[in-house]
């Protein structure tokens, strides 16, 4: 135990809270969020995801008040409120559908409200065409009455928001629309009350604006919908119930049905045909077969008996069983994978980061630029080109005040702020259900750079556990009856190798031998009696002691196998050698192509083990690796990772499925695990392939690079959209060819960014065909 004394005063208690916030409508507003957050004392990181509208924050649990935090966003226009996790687990599915039951009523209001809204302002502009026929429609002092019932009723939220950023500096889209919509309708309300000034009312203007602004977020919202549907999929896997039953008489006790959360450990679960597994369990009493397709993407079902494992969530294809329940609630591996995807949607890449902050000065930059304009056209531009107010029917402070508006509109950086977490969403969704858990945004950018992968051996190219390979024999008896005799003298036996022995002749539907007088030592082999005949089963030192001798041949063919990474076991006949089993742990059936693939890729393979380094060698030359390593411990394994990263231009993945293999993941920029590894290993990793298919390596890689070029496309169109349209918007184009929008068609220019940014990211599914069947 150590010392009170020797605990350092300095050391932070940290813990980490999630906080679910309303009000977010573009990346400026999750850049003031995130200000707002980390200005707090005794804050260690924070990460707010636009998508889903939560803060992940860690924070030290000495200093901050996580209910104080949430009251502090709420104050500055973002209602908050921490998430209990618990409470969200206990039925999430329920919680999913009441917010999009909301959301949908609120787009509703959002479609209805702006179908109105073009409308009656459409009127305003049928004079255009020549239709003077709808008399008070036309009238000037209806378009005034519409466009003040529009900004104070369903624009009251976006103009509220918008100045409340501006008055909190922390400025985000609704304050370019505010301020847009602001000023269009004060200079209206002048020009009507002031007739003798010559300015041109535009009440129609930011009617129209707040019609196409509405129909954007319908529109971008129900693309964002879309998006999520995949974890609501997933959501709806969990099991709702259990039955409970004693321990004691469980087959005639008739259960009691409890929420599946509710099971606790070691308590007594009845699972009938056709029902889900509610936990991760071991079965205590009956056999059955289970699909398993939910978790491993297998369709075939996987025979199950006493003592093997069942997840949560599979499905019991065979007869009634009884499990103990060993993981229930959060802690299954089905809410395990869940909370993998969730969790990967609140980390950031870095090139999201970097968009985030961009998008924070944004605000400034075009609240600035649209001053320039203003200042430009109103001192400048309006006398070079006076011939332009008279072609327009316009005053020069109407035209000012019309381009200045649509920089204002134009440029809100929905679409910058979109452009990375909905290409995150789609992709990591997209991975979950084909079997591929990638933790965040910033395990997919290390893939760009990718020049090495590492795999471990066993395990991992290897199956990690003994098959029966081959069996020799060296008199009357059969390959079958030296094998029947050799499971029955393992009947009993737990080992790796018995097992393999068992499995094999279970296959082969051996009958047990009577065999007698059972003895055994650790370590060594065992022996038994049948009829008059003593039988023995081990290793060499084994049989030497029990007085069996081996020929120099088969001492040397042995060695060999050896060599090769196989085990061999000798069975003996009272003094002779009557036959030998030999189990390997065998390379994956898709090793060697996976090898070839990455190989082909480009990529460099690199194989190391902790095995002897022969046996490396041998694995290494059937999977055409060139350079493997043999012999290692687990931190010689995390030092060679480390001089392969010596040149800072390596990116080096790691893939590993066991405790030993830990150190490296964890030195690595990125980690592969296999879902059948040790847990601490998927915790460390960054990806997880939970089919177990060594293949998705390559899988994995390609949806990487796919969902990273997605967010590069979806930048590249935001940044490239608004270096075409503040040009646009300014009048740049207005002296020679006569472009002048209105700030009607700057909202549906803006909103149709939006659109396509997050229309791009959904496509992102279709274009991961082609490598996920």
């Amino acid at each position: 135990m150590i010392s009170p004394s020797f605990i350092s005063p300095n050391i932070k208690i940290t813990d980490t809270i999630t906080i679910d916030i309303t009000g977010m409508k573009c990346a400026g507003c999750v850049k003031a969020v995130e200000r707002q957050i980390i200005q707090q004392q005794g804050i260690v990181s924070a990460n707010v995801n636009l998508i889903t509208a939560v803060a992940l924050v860690q924070y030290e649990s000495s200093i901050v008040q996580p209910e104080t935090l949430a009251q502090k966003l709420t104050a500055i226009g973002f209602p908050s409120q921490v998430r209990v996790i618990d409470e969200d687990f206990e039925n999430p599915q329920e919680k999913i559908r009441e917010k999009r039951r909301l959301e949908q009523k609120t787009q509703q209001y959002q479609l209805i409200s702006a179908i109105l809204l073009l409308i009656f302002s459409s009127i305003g502009h049928l004079h255009h065409l020549g239709f003077h026929s709808l008399h008070w429609l036309s009238n000037i002092w209806f378009h005034w009455g519409l466009a003040t019932a529009s900004l104070l009723i369903p624009g009251r939220e976006i103009l509220l928001n918008g100045w409340q950023g501006l008055w909190q500096k922390k400025p985000n889209m609704n304050s370019l629309v505010g301020l847009g919509t602001t000023f269009a309708y004060v200079a209206s309300c002048v020009a009507l009350l002031y007739p003798s000034l010559g300015w041109e009312c535009f009440f129609d203007e930011p009617v129209m604006l707040l019609g196409f602004i509405f129909l954007g977020r319908v529109l971008e919202s129900r693309a964002r919908n879309r998006a999520i549907e995949s974890l609501e999929d997933l959501l709806s896997l969990r099991p709702q119930f259990a039955r409970l039953v004693g321990k004691i008489n469980s087959n005639q006790d008739q259960g009691l049905e409890i929420p599946a959360i509710q099971v606790k450990p070691e308590e007594w679960v009845r699972v009938l045909s056709g029902e889900q597994f509610p936990v991760d369990g071991i079965i205590m009493e009956g056999e059955t077969t289970v699909d398993e397709s939910l978790l491993t993407g297998e369709s075939l079902p996987v025979f199950k008996r006493q003592g093997d494992k069942v997840y949560a969530g599979t499905i019991n294809n065979g007869d009634m069983v009884i499990l103990e329940a060993v993981n229930t609630g959060k802690n299954t591996a089905l809410s395990q994978i869940i909370a993998t995807v969730e969790n990967a949607q609140t980390r950031k890449a870095p090139v999201q980061k970097m968009a985030d902050t961009v998008s924070g000065y944004f605000t400034y930059t075009i609240i600035s630029i649209a001053l320039l304009v203003f200042s430009f056209w109103y001192f400048w531009g309006t006398q070079i080109w006076s011939h332009l107010l008279l072609e327009l029917d316009t005053s020069r402070t109407i035209l000012s005040l019309k381009l200045a508006i649509d920089v204002l509109v134009i440029a809100c950086p929905c679409a910058l702020g979109l452009a990375t977490p909905t290409a995150i969403l789609v992709g990591t969704t997209t991975g979950a259900e084909n079997g591929l858990l990638i933790k965040g945004g910033d395990v997919l950018e290390q893939v760009k750079n990718l020049s090495s992968i590492v795999f471990d051996k066993t395990g991992t190219l290897t199956q990690g556990y003994p098959q029966l390979e081959n069996v020799v024999t060296f008199s009357q008896h059969s390959d079958k009856e030296i094998l029947q005799i050799a499971s029955s003298l393992e009947i009993s036996a737990n080992h790796p190798l018995a097992k393999a022995i068992l499995n094999h002749a279970n296959k082969l539907s051996l009958d047990v031998l009577p065999m007698e007088s059972f003895a055994n030592q650790a370590g060594k082999g065992v022996k038994g009696k049948l009829a008059d005949d003593w039988f023995y089963l081990g290793n060499r030192s084994w049989l030497q002691n029990n007085s069996i001798e081996l020929d120099s041949t088969i001492i040397l063919q042995c060695e060999q196998w050896t060599k090769e990474g196989k085990t061999v076991v000798y069975l003996g006949k009272n003094s002779d050698l009557i036959g030998l089993i030999t189990l390997s742990d065998q390379i994956r059936p898709d090793a060697k192509s996976t090898v070839k693939t990455l190989q082909n890729m480009g990529l460099d393979v690199i194989m190391m083990s902790g095995d002897q380094p022969l046996t490396t060698q041998y694995i290494a030359e059937k999977l055409g690796i060139d350079t493997y390593y043999g012999g290692l411990t687990p931190s010689q394994k995390s030092d060679l990772i480390a001089e392969l990263q010596k040149n800072s231009k390596n990116i080096v993945a790691m893939v590993g499925d066991g405790i030993n293999d830990t150190p490296a993941m964890t030195t690595a920029q990125f980690s592969i695990a296999l879902n059948q590894g040790s847990e601490i290993a998927i915790k460390t990793a960054g990806i997880v392939l939970t089919t177990g298919k060594l293949k998705d390596v390559v899988t994995a890689i390609n949806l990487s690079k796919l969902t990273l070029r997605k967010i590069q496309q979806n930048l590249f169109w935001a940044l490239s959209y608004n270096l075409m349209a503040i040009p646009l918007a300014s009048g740049f184009f207005l002296p020679k060819y006569q472009i002048l929008l209105n700030p009607a068609t700057a909202g549906a220019l803006m909103a149709l960014s939006s659109i396509i940014v997050v229309t791009n990211s959904l496509l992102l599914k279709n274009s991961a065909r082609k490598f996920l069947n």
